[in-house]
């Protein structure tokens, strides 16, 4: 009489719902070892897959068997022992030397003859096609679903996995929550810690109901799944979910988390106007500091000696205000440059529907950009390194448009409201000039002009369009009732190239 070993074995990932649990299997084999009165001197317990070699309970129950401690195994089906030709190969192997002697199986007949290792052979080759074709249906399927713009596994926090659907919705409790981090965050006020404590006292755990770590927080903030697009296997796809942010914001916050990475200096007291100015005689920024009760503003000299003097706060402020007058706007002018806006409204809607046409069409063209990249891809011109980095361009390429086409389509897009908005703020700046509020001066002049410098206790700005045009304007004219009304062909360009300001 043959001694046997029990073997087996259920993976937790198993495909076939018609596998026996291990408990159905022991029972049903005991029952069928009484039935065919076979010794067993021991029983082996797995769980885990055989599509790979490397079963440790497997692998132990051969080294026994080559030991002599028992000559035949039983299990439920061959593929119970093997689907996997490293391990099909290992019995089969201890089969001819014959340290297997015989192989019992309630489902499938065995005999250690020619004919019966034949069979037994067909029946492992038998499963590993089995899983070699359930792999690659299962990869099919995970292609199409990502060319769906699905994202496989579980949603991330803000969204929910809807199991009917097979789609990824809105979070009602969590999606607005999320979403403020992003907008927080862009404003550069609030750290990630900031962002932590905010979380918990807004009630925003994790769906496991954990509070948000710090490494959590930065995930999101750093994961493109929230404007609409999403990372698989180090590639972008492009998602049908709802987008919770516009790139725009994603990408603020990515400058953001640039900047924090750098480490700075923190300024133990504020001064109204430090990092506004630049020293025009070596490229230097302009600094401050406290001498006797007065603020000074000089230059850092970290490229050099430089000659600069220092200038106190009072002189710079009075200097300030100057440039601001020079580009103010005497309310009666801005009146009637507000008219002569309103009747632009008829042109510009023709102008806007021109724009949007040309947004779909760069949208159209980023498509088929997209199918001639993948053909490339598959015909083997390009590397799988290349399109992803190529594919990764044009889809962001595509969003920034398809955001520029909401963006239009949502707020008009047009450039009147802007325009009005810069009027009204050059008709305040004679109020702001003459104010002592330092805070205001200092955006207000950051807002007129980028090339903000002192020389010699002076400061100078060059203005930015439309600025420049006030800035040059003389002053007595610009006071003038009978100011000539050229000037406001800044706000319309010329009649050939006009299009919507984007």
């Amino acid at each position: 009489m043959h001694k046997y070993f029990l073997y087996i074995r259920k993976s937790t990932d198993e495909d076939d719902r018609q596998v026996l649990s291990l408990e159905a299997q022991e029972t049903e084999l005991r029952e069928f070892a009484d039935k065919e009165r076979l010794i067993i001197v021991d029983t082996f317990r797995e769980s885990q897959t055989a599509k790979e070699p490397g079963r440790p309970i497997f692998n132990k129950m051969l080294e026994r068997i080559e030991n002599g401690e028992a000559e035949g195994i039983l299990a439920w089906h061959p593929d119970r022992l093997a689907r996997n030709s490293v391990d099909g190969g290992k019995i089969i192997f201890l089969i001819d030397s014959e340290k297997i002697k015989a192989l019992k199986f309630p489902t499938f007949w065995f005999e250690a003859t020619p004919q019966g290792k034949f069979m037994l052979n067909i029946a492992f080759g038998q499963s590993k096609y089995f899983v070699d074709n359930l792999s690659e249906n299962t990869k099919r399927g995970l292609r199409q679903k990502l060319r769906r713009g699905e994202m496989p596994g579980p949603a991330p926090l803000g969204y929910l996995n809807d199991l009917r659907t097979h789609t990824m919705v809105k979070d009602p409790e969590r999606f607005r929550l999320v979403r403020k981090i992003f907008e927080l965050y862009a404003t550069g006020n609030y750290s990630l810690k900031d962002l932590r404590k905010l979380s918990i006292s807004a009630g925003l755990f994790s769906k496991s109901n954990n509070k948000l770590s710090v490494s959590v927080i930065q995930n999101i903030l750093q994961n493109p799944f929230y404007y609409g697009m999403f990372r698989y296997n180090s590639e972008l796809w492009q998602g049908k979910h709802e987008p919770m942010i516009a790139k725009k914001l994603f990408d603020k916050c990515q400058k953001v988390l640039a900047d924090r990475a750098r480490p700075q200096k923190r300024n133990i007291k504020e001064y109204a106007f430090r990092g506004l100015l630049t020293c025009a005689e070596c490229g230097c920024a302009i600094t401050s500091e406290t001498q006797k009760g007065h603020n000074y503003y000089r230059c850092t000299k970290k490229r050099g000696a430089c000659s600069q003097p220092y200038i106190r706060e009072e002189l710079l402020a009075e200097q300030i205000s100057g440039e601001i007058q020079k580009v103010s706007l005497p309310p009666s002018w801005a009146d009637k440059m507000i008219a002569e806006l309103d009747k632009e409204k008829e042109q510009e809607a023709q102008d806007g529907i021109t724009f949007a046409q040309n947004l779909k069409a760069k949208n159209k063209e980023c498509e088929e950009k997209l199918d001639k990249l993948l053909d490339a891809h598959l015909e083997g011109v390009i590397s799988k390194a290349e399109y992803a980095a190529k594919k990764q361009k044009i889809l962001n390429e595509k969003v920034e448009i398809s955001e520029k086409l909401g963006d239009f389509e949502r707020k008009g897009n047009h450039w009147l409201e802007p325009a009005k908005r810069f009027i009204l703020a050059a008709k305040q700046a004679e109020i702001i000039a003459l104010q002592e509020n330092f805070s205001e001066k200092k955006n207000f002049l950051k807002k007129i002009g980028s090339n903000r410098i002192l020389r010699e206790r002076k400061v100078s700005v060059l203005a930015e369009m439309p600025w420049k045009i006030l800035a040059n304007v003389p002053a007595e004219a610009r006071s003038a009732e009978a100011a000539s009304f050229q000037h406001t062909i800044w706000l319309r360009g010329s009649d050939s190239n006009r299009q919507p300001t984007r």
